[in-house]
């Protein structure tokens, strides 16, 4: 008995020291915006591509090679795994919807809606807030993937940063454009990815009172992971047609699955 209490309660800090050192690294991923600043426009928005690529192929790989097979292993495939899918791919919608919601104007009847031209200083305030909820919801995910085990918690955390780069980036450059000194914009950047610590923290607590939050968590993360790449980051990459860059957005994407399917192997 006092052993098997033993190698839970190692097992237990095992896993939080895991998610701890995680999140914080998916945080410190919001100061490599400031690499930005060496790079000319052209070579920032080719690298940038590139990442996008890799990122929606192993946010693509995590979900159908990690997350999904894990989530029908413990409990199989029915009505509540399809609703938790389709509630990670509902929530990201209206998260982003949120996000997006203050480029437009109200429309008049019969009338498309008119976008027009937002204060700076609001678009630095609403970027930080949906970044925030963001990373606080990336936080809830890799607790709830670490309390399944170690080598999904590794291959979640791997998915969220090779995602988080480029957008940190985007969402640097946006802080800018909002009129934020470099300082200020590394900072507040840095404060709004931190979320995903408490989000973890809260992931943990919600995980060690019962399996449901555990159960639930897995394919909810699963349809965040496919929208972001189906809605987000593909469509960006159909934007250039040039058939070199098409190749190299090609080998990326596959290069980002076989990561991930690299990871199957540690577990």
């Amino acid at each position: 008995m006092f052993i098997n209490n033993l190698c839970f309660w190692v097992h237990m800090v095992e896993t939080i020291l895991y998610t701890i050192i995680s999140v914080i690294i998916v945080s410190l991923v919001s100061l490599v915006g400031v690499i930005s600043l060496a790079l000319s426009k052209k070579k920032l928005s080719k690298i940038l591509l590139l990442l996008v690529s890799l990122s929606a192929g192993t946010l693509l790989g995590g979900a159908f090679l990690h997350l999904i097979p894990e989530t029908i292993e413990e409990q199989g495939f029915g009505v509540p795994v399809a609703l938790s899918v389709l509630g990670g791919v509902l929530v990201f919608f209206i998260l982003e919807k949120f996000i997006h919601a203050h480029h437009c104007e109200k429309p008049h009847k019969h009338e498309y809606p008119l976008v027009h031209e937002p204060h700076k200083h609001h678009i630095g305030i609403m970027n930080l807030a949906g970044d925030g909820l963001h990373n606080l919801l990336d936080g809830l995910v890799i607790a709830g993937a670490y309390l399944v085990n170690i080598p999904i918690g590794i291959a979640t955390t791997i998915a969220v940063v090779l995602h988080e780069v480029p957008q940190e980036v985007a969402d640097f450059g946006v802080l800018l454009y909002a009129g934020y000194s470099k300082k200020k914009a590394l900072l507040f950047n840095f404060l709004s990815a931190a979320a995903a610590i408490l989000g973890a923290v809260v992931g943990m607590l919600l995980g060690s009172r019962g399996e449901q939050f555990v159960h639930f968590i897995l394919p909810f993360a699963a349809g965040g992971f496919i929208y972001i790449a189906g809605a987000n980051l593909i469509p960006e990459l159909h934007k250039r047609c040039s058939w070199k860059e098409s190749a190299w957005h090609i080998i990326m994407f596959v290069v980002g699955i076989t990561l991930m399917l690299g990871l199957v192997f540690l577990e």
